[in-house]
Order: structure tokens, then C-alpha cells, then sequence
């Protein structure tokens, strides 16, 4: 491994966990993973649930809605605790304090505790936030953007995996002789107990920066007062943030609703609705790194500007996926168009990130839970689409095929090197050697 003057890597190998850096790397995305396991846990397992809650189309809109709402809330205080507490205090905390919902949604037995328990869940979407923030302390600027690609894209794997492997734990609890209704809440105790394993890892085996933890280098008082909050008058921001509001909102919205899309439209059960879901979200082991990836290539050879086109072109690709997706009349041409939209979708995802570290260098956990947030936002947002009693889920993906598009033209017309400090982090990312 290389190293620079802050001991930040220059070069990534995903197979190592050798040295603090790549310790933490491994760590950071696990942690990301096993959160995104517990938030989206109930997603495969809603035609059980919707039926033993009685839950109407509204309602089950309304509990897609609260458990990406409160993230948008907890992103943005979480990368703020990331810029004063540090990654590793913040990640141990959340999860500690976010497997409680995890392990008690399975006594909820209405609409309301349910919905309320699936707020409190959404919590632990701000884990994102921490995962990026720490993976960018850890990776020169050569290899950031692929760095946080890979370790978001790994994260967001857990997305994949509770869509096929939450069915199948249901499935065999009810195989011990336990009703559907019993089973389901059994089921969230598996990912409630793995939070508590990594927090234990966290607290073990990471530290803040390559340098030691913030209160080992005096880094907190210093953090404090560098975060500004006058940041957010960069349009630049906001533009990045509208662009993962497109790609991570609508993956977080079809993680949400594919199973039941499956199961309704197609007329799948919940475990094969449980599968075609999973392999959206099992994409996320190769597509978002791949964005990231080029968006450093393209980045290194264009600048900013190079990885801004980069990324209005994946998000084009993704809005006109989407609406090929909706007009699919059989299975085989939906799974068809769903891996289309899905590649352009992620790999806009890493792109964003690929971005992301390099707007303000002295606050990127502010820009990093500002940006997560925005992809909160956009999933709340579709939410209220797919809990429409006059909109099918046909149309709301339709609409929000048509919505990508038009972020891709904004994103188009941004100019993200407009500024010196950017000219500068240009140079520097630049005449760093690609590995």
C-alpha cells in the first residue's frame, strides 16, 4: 500500500484488511451493509405483513414514506457529528441506539405502531453518511471517489441480500412451527443483533483518521469551528443533491416497493418476489463501484468538469431505463429493463459520491449528510407516488422516469469547477498518479 503525506492510501485493494485504512474500509461498508439490512428488513416481507396489519395501499405508502423520511433528518445531523464527534464515536452510537427500534418493531400490532416503528428504523439510513465521511479520511484523492463507490456500493448490498435472505429466514421460522404473523417479527431480531456485533468491530478496530482518533490529534475543537454553514450557498451542493434524490432515492423507493411490484403486477410469490428484488439491489457489488470508478478516470483526464458530464450522462440513462421499465407487459422484459435502469442508477450513485469529497475539503461531512440526505428526500418524495389510490405504480414509475431525465439536464448545466477552491482540489486530485 501508498501512502501520502497525511497517510492516506493511493491505492485500493478490496481484498485487504492490512493497516488502519483498510481496516476501517472493510469495517465502514459492513457496518453500512448490516444498517441497511435492519432499515429495509420489512420490505420483503410487506405482503405478509400488509395482510396480518390490514394495512391499505395508503398506509403501506404512508410506512415507505416514514422509513426514508426521519433518515433525511438524521443524515444531516449525522454528518455533523461526523465533522465534531468523528466517524467511529457517531457510527457506534447510531448503531447502538438503532438496533432498539430493529429488535422492538415486532411488537407493533396496528397501523400506527408500526408506522411509528418504521420512523424510528429510518435512524440508521444515516449510517450512509458515516461510511463515506470515513472513507474519504482514509483515501487520497486519486482513489477517493472509487474508495467511496465501493464502500457505499458494498453497503447498499444489504439492500439486495434482506430482499432474498429475510424470506427465507421468515420461511424457516415458520418451518419451526410458528404462525406468519409470529414470524415476521422473529425475523428482525437477525439483523437487531448483527448492529450490536459491529458496533463492537467499530469501537475495536477503527479509528477516525489514519493519524488516530479526532481526540487523539486534537481535532475536534478544530472541526467545530471549520464547519460553516454558509457552505450550503454552493449551488453546486444542491445540484448533487437533487442528482442523488434521482438515483439513491429511487433505489431506496424500489427496494421498498419491487416486492410488492412483483407480487401484484406479475403475480410472483413473496419469496421469487423476494429474489427478482434482491437482485436489484445485489447489482450494488460491481455497479456503484464502477461509477465511482470512472468517474476517477474521467476525473483525472477531464477534472470536474469531465466527471459532471459523466454523471448527467448515467442519470439520462437511468430516467429513460425507468420508463422502459414501466411499459414492460411481461416478467422477462421487466427484469430486462430493471438491470438496465439499475446499472445507469448506481453508477450515478458512485458518480455523485465520486464528486462529492471534493466541493469543500474542510466540510465534507456537512456536504456528504446534506448530498445523503437529498437522496432521502427524493425516496420520501417517490413515496407519496406509490401511496396514491388514484396512481398505479405503473405511472409513478412513469413519472418519476421523466423527473430523472430533467435532473440530468440541471446537472448538465453545472459547472462543479466554477470556483478557486475547486480549481484548486482539481490540481490536487489531478497530480496524484492513478494506481
Amino acid at each position: 500500500m501508498f501512502t501520502n503525506a497525511q497517510h492516506q492510501l493511493t491505492k485500493l485493494n478490496v481484498f485487504s484488511a492490512k493497516g488502519i485504512q483498510m481496516r476501517t474500509f472493510q469495517i465502514t461498508w459492513l457496518m453500512f451493509f448490516v444498517c441497511f439490512f435492519g432499515w429495509f428488513g420489512l420490505a420483503p416481507l410487506m405482503p405478509t405483513i400488509r395482510v396480518e396489519l390490514g394495512l391499505t395501499k395508503a398506509q403501506v405508502g404512508n410506512t415507505i414514506i416514514a422509513s426514508v423520511a426521519s433518515t433525511i433528518f438524521f443524515r444531516l445531523i449525522v454528518g455533523r457529528l461526523c465533522d465534531t464527534w468523528g466517524p467511529r464515536k457517531t457510527a457506534v452510537r447510531l448503531l447502538l441506539v438503532g438496533s432498539l427500534p430493529v429488535f422492538l418493531v415486532g411488537l407493533a400490532h396496528d397501523y400506527t405502531t408500526f408506522l411509528l416503528f418504521r420512523l424510528a428504523i429510518g435512524m440508521i439510513g444515516a449510517s450512509f453518511v458515516i461510511t463515506q465521511y470515513h472513507t474519504s479520511m482514509m483515501f487520497a484523492p486519486n482513489i477517493k471517489g472509487t474508495a467511496n463507490a465501493v464502500t457505499g456500493g458494498w453497503g447498499n448490498l444489504g439492500g439486495g441480500v434482506t430482499n432474498m435472505v429475510m424470506p427465507l429466514i421468515f420461511a424457516a421460522i415458520v418451518g419451526f412451527g410458528y404462525t406468519k404473523a409470529e414470524a415476521w417479527r422473529y425475523a428482525m431480531i437477525v439483523p437487531g443483533t448483527m448492529m450490536l456485533v459491529l458496533a463492537f468491530l467499530y469501537w475495536k478496530y477503527t479509528k477516525d483518521t489514519p493519524q488516530g482518533n479526532f481526540n487523539e490529534i486534537n481535532r475536534v475543537k478544530t472541526a467545530s469551528a471549520k464547519t460553516d454553514w454558509s457552505v450550503l450557498a454552493d449551488w453546486r451542493i444542491w445540484a448533487l443533491t437533487l442528482a442523488y434524490a434521482m438515483c439513491f432515492g429511487m433505489e431506496i423507493t424500489f427496494d421498498n416497493v419491487a416486492s410488492l411490484h412483483f407480487v401484484d403486477t406479475f403475480h410472483l410469490s413473496q419469496s421469487n418476489a423476494g429474489f427478482w428484488a434482491g437482485v436489484f439491489g445485489m447489482m450494488n457489488i460491481f455497479t456503484r463501484a464502477l461509477g465511482g470508478f470512472a468517474s476517477d478516470k474521467v476525473g483525472f483526464k477531464f477534472g470536474m468538469k469531465g466527471k459532471g458530464l459523466l454523471l448527467a450522462g448515467m442519470l439520462l440513462l437511468e430516467g429513460l431505463g425507468l420508463l422502459l421499465f414501466a411499459q414492460a407487459g411481461s416478467l422477462v422484459i421487466a427484469i430486462i429493463t430493471m438491470l438496465t435502469f439499475a446499472l445507469f442508477l448506481k453508477m450515478s450513485n458512485g458518480a455523485t459520491y465520486g464528486i462529492v469529497p471534493f466541493i469543500n475539503t474542510k466540510n465534507v461531512g456537512m456536504v456528504s449528510g446534506v448530498v445523503g440526505a437529498g437522496g432521502n428526500l427524493g425516496g420520501m418524495l417517490f413515496g407519496f407516488l406509490f401511496k396514491s389510490e388514484t396512481i398505479t405504480y405503473v405511472q409513478a414509475f412513469t413519472y418519476i422516469g421523466f423527473a430523472v431525465i430533467a435532473v440530468a439536464l440541471i446537472v448538465l448545466v453545472t459547472r462543479f469547477y466554477k470556483t478557486a477552491a475547486s480549481e484548486e482540489t482539481d490540481m490536487d486530485f489531478s497530480s496524484v498518479k492513478v494506481a
